[in-house]
C-alpha cells in the first residue's frame, strides 16, 4: 500500500470515527428531550396543574402498558392485539399506496402526454378529505380489513404521487442531455438518471405519507371496527377512561416513530451516494 493510499485510509478512518461521535451525540439529544418532557408532565401533574382525571402522568401511563400487556378491559383487546390490527391496516394501506402511487409519479413527471391524460383525474381526487371517502368505501366494501385499509390507501397514495411527481422534475437537464448525447433512449435515462434523482424526494414522501397514515388511523378504525388502537382510544373516550386514551396515542405515535426510523434507514442504505458527494 502507498504512502497516499494509508493517508486515505487514516482519513476514512477518522472520517467515520467523527460520524459516530456524532451520530451518539445526537442519539443522547434525543433521548434527552424525551426525557425532559416526561420530567415536566410528571411534575405538571403530581404538583395538581391540571386535573388528574383528564392527564394521567407517565407513571400511570406506564401501569396502564404493563396491565394492558394481559388486560382486555375495556375493549375486549390486550395491547399487543390492538398493535397487530393496526398495523395489518395501516401497513396494508400504505403498501399498495406507494406500489401505486410512486410509480404514477414519476411517469406522470418524465412523460409529458402521461401527465396531460392522468393529471385532471388526479387533480379531481386530490381535494377531497380521506374522511370523505368513508361512506362511499363502506357502500362499495363494507366495513372490513379492505375498507379501513382503503382509507389509509386514499391517505397516503395523493402525497407519494405528488413527492414523486416534483422529484423527478427536477432532475438536472444536464444529466439527462449527457445521457442523450451518449445514445441512451428514453427508458434508459429514466431508469439510470430520472428515477435515482427523484428518490430523495420521493423517500420524503413517504415519510411525510406514513405519519399521514396514522393520522387517519382513528378514522379509518370508525367502520365498525373491533380491534385496532383507534378502536381502543375510542372506547376509552366512551368509559371516560384517560388512561386508555393516552395510552393509545402513546402507543400510535412510539409505532408512527419506530416505522419513520426505519424508513430513515433504508433510505441511508439506498441512497448511499448522497454521502459521497
Amino acid at each position: 500500500m502507498s504512502v497516499k493510499q494509508q493517508e486515505l485510509e487514516k482519513s476514512w478512518q477518522q472520517y467515520k470515527t467523527q460520524q459516530r461521535k456524532k451520530n451518539l451525540y445526537y442519539a443522547f439529544l434525543t433521548v434527552l428531550s424525551v426525557v425532559v418532557f416526561l420530567a415536566i408532565w410528571e411534575a405538571v401533574v403530581r404538583f395538581q396543574l391540571v386535573n388528574v382525571r383528564h392527564l394521567p402522568a407517565p407513571t400511570v401511563i406506564f401501569q396502564t402498558f404493563i396491565e394492558k400487556l394481559h388486560s382486555t378491559v375495556p375493549d375486549g383487546n390486550t395491547l399487543g392485539q390492538n398493535v397487530i390490527a393496526s398495523l395489518q391496516v395501516s401497513l396494508t394501506g400504505f403498501f399498495f399506496a406507494v406500489l401505486i402511487g410512486v410509480p404514477l409519479g414519476l411517469l406522470m413527471g418524465w412523460f409529458e402526454p402521461f401527465d396531460s391524460f392522468v393529471r385532471p383525474l388526479f387533480e379531481l381526487l386530490r381535494p377531497v378529505p380521506p374522511i370523505a371517502w368513508i361512506p362511499v368505501v363502506v357502500v362499495f366494501l363494507g366495513i372490513g380489513l379492505k375498507a379501513k385499509a382503503t382509507i389509509i390507501f386514499l391517505t397516503v397514495f395523493v402525497s407519494c404521487v405528488i413527492n414523486s411527481y416534483a422529484g423527478i422534475k427536477l432532475t438536472s437537464r444536464t444529466h439527462i442531455n449527457l445521457m442523450k448525447t451518449f445514445g441512451a433512449g428514453t427508458w434508459e435515462t429514466f431508469f439510470k438518471v430520472g428515477v435515482p434523482s427523484a428518490m430523495p424526494m420521493v423517500f420524503t414522501g413517504l415519510r411525510v405519507s406514513i405519519g399521514s397514515a396514522w393520522s387517519t388511523l382513528v378514522a379509518a378504525e370508525m367502520l365498525a371496527a373491533k380491534a385496532g388502537l383507534g378502536y381502543m382510544l375510542q372506547v376509552g373516550r366512551g368509559v371516560g377512561d384517560a388512561r386508555i386514551v393516552v395510552l393509545a396515542m402513546v402507543t400510535i405515535a412510539a409505532l408512527g416513530a419506530t416505522l419513520s426510523a426505519l424508513l430513515n434507514t433504508l433510505e441511508a442504505h439506498t441512497l448511499k451516494w448522497k454521502e459521497m458527494r
